[in-house]
């Protein structure tokens, strides 16, 4: 019942688990039942023995050895040769190390050869396998109650990591409550590990298996290198929430209002209605402006006056046809002040306050500069033109001096187009904030509710 509630990477693993755990005891068993055979004591043969005894001696030695039995041992003046057969190379290397310890032998010939015939092959691989399927039907309650303990732990972290007013509980913020509850189920994936090898006196197959998967895991973090930062730029962004959902924000140059915050990615929608990705590692390290933040925002312009103007007197008229705006801050006060004189004309720098969300930054900027441009010309002032006065050197060959002076005897001042009616500037259009952006965020936003790690009750920092 657990493994079938269990997620579908969790059962796999949990029966591949189950699979080492098997393999890993039943060959405990088998040595248990079939202890390796102790390294047999040589006596030396004493001083002065025959090549008969000593020849002997070996073949006594090598009849309790069961890998060494089809092997013959000759001697002739203290020069032992080995003959017969073995299965493998290791066993005819054992045969000439001992024959070598004998006392009284001078040297050892090795002419064992190796037996590949396949019954003899074959019949000790049906031993082993008999062996193995006796050991494992022996140590088979060992093996379900060691795999008991493991599904025990297992389901109770399961079911603590499922339990999502808990989690929700102890950290209000969701991307950091998923990750906690899978961090607990893994670590209690863990301990069933080694509360099931340890019933299996099989741990030291543990402490192998996490140490090939650290190294894996290392590996995997140099490949994943940009997946992982940015999932840690998601903990850090659902942790310190720099904007909330609709707030108008420039990320790095890229404008638009926020949608969501995923696990991978931030999502605008930028002012012309599509939607902007960027990467959480790339917001996590930009600058962020956030137009939303502060209600009250300052919209500024500039304007110029005739050098032969005063500038102080075009001051106070642009100020006074601001003040009259009725979206315009009272508090602070419109302001203006000489930005730069200019070789035809004096530049003046105005700036006023608005609330966004009752004025339109830019409508409210574009009324308040058509309202100032209009009483400085209804007072008199010019808003000149650039002018570019052309000298010529008396140097200047006399025929360009003449196409100059006639030039400038045939010029004449551009007549000005009649002026229209004026439309005051205070009704010239409505400067309501446009909301329909704001509107088909929220409705995106009501479209798909799950998977958004940004919240409307954390602080903002």
């Amino acid at each position: 019942m657990f493994f079938s509630l269990m997620p579908a990477a969790y059962r796999t693993i949990a029966l591949l688990f189950s699979a080492m755990m098997l393999l890993a005891a039943t060959p405990a068993f088998a040595q248990e039942d079939m202890p390796a055979d102790p390294e047999p004591v040589i006596e030396t043969a004493p001083p002065g023995a025959s090549d008969g005894e000593i020849a002997a001696r070996i073949q006594d030695i090598f009849a309790q050895i069961e890998s060494l039995q089809h092997v013959e041992a000759s001697v002739a003046s203290g020069v032992v040769t080995l003959s017969g057969e073995t299965q493998t190379a290791d066993a005819a290397a054992r045969a000439e190390a001992i024959a070598a310890r004998i006392n009284g032998v001078v040297t050892v010939e090795n002419q064992i050869q190796r037996d590949v015939s396949v019954t003899t092959r074959l019949t000790p691989a049906a031993g082993q396998a008999e062996t193995f399927f006796r050991s494992a039907v022996r140590s088979l309650p060992l093996i379900l109650l060691a795999l008991a303990a493991f599904a025990a732990v297992a389901a109770f972290g399961w079911l603590l990591s499922v339990w999502r007013w808990l989690w929700r509980h102890i950290t209000p913020n969701a991307f950091i409550a998923e990750l906690a509850a899978s961090t607990f189920r893994g670590l209690f994936f863990v301990l069933g590990a080694v509360a099931a090898l340890s019933i299996l006196d099989a741990t030291a197959l543990l402490g192998a298996f996490l140490g090939a998967a650290g190294v894996i895991g290392l590996a995997v973090g140099f490949a994943v290198r940009d997946t992982i930062e940015n999932y840690i730029a998601s903990i850090m962004l659902s942790l310190r929430q720099p904007f909330r959902p609709n707030d108008y924000v420039v990320i790095d140059n890229k404008e638009g209002r926020v949608i969501r915050l995923t696990s991978r990615a931030t999502i605008l929608m930028t002012l012309d209605g599509n939607h902007l990705r960027i990467p959480n590692a790339t917001v996590f390290k930009a600058v962020i402006l956030n137009y939303t933040r502060n209600p009250e925002r300052r919209f500024d312009f500039e304007l110029g006056v005739d050098a032969d103007d005063d500038p102080i007197a075009a001051i106070e008229t642009g100020i006074e046809a601001i003040k009259t705006l009725d979206f315009v801050l009272k508090d602070p006060p419109p302001i203006g002040f000489i930005k730069a004189v200019g070789d035809s004309n004096i530049v003046i720098f105005f700036a006023a306050w608005i609330d966004q969300r009752k004025a339109d930054f830019a409508k409210s900027r574009s009324i308040a500069l058509s309202a100032a441009k209009d009483a400085l010309e209804d007072a008199g002032f010019a808003l000149p033109e650039p002018i570019y006065r052309l000298r010529f050197d008396e140097k200047a060959p006399p025929l360009l001096q003449e196409k100059a002076t006639a030039v400038a005897s045939e010029t004449k001042p551009s007549e000005k187009p009649e002026k229209r009616e004026r439309i005051p500037a205070a009704t010239a259009q409505d400067v309501a904030p446009d909301t329909h952006l704001e509107e088909k965020v929220a409705e995106e936003r009501r479209e798909e509710p799950q998977g958004d790690l940004l919240s409307t009750t954390a602080p903002v920092e």
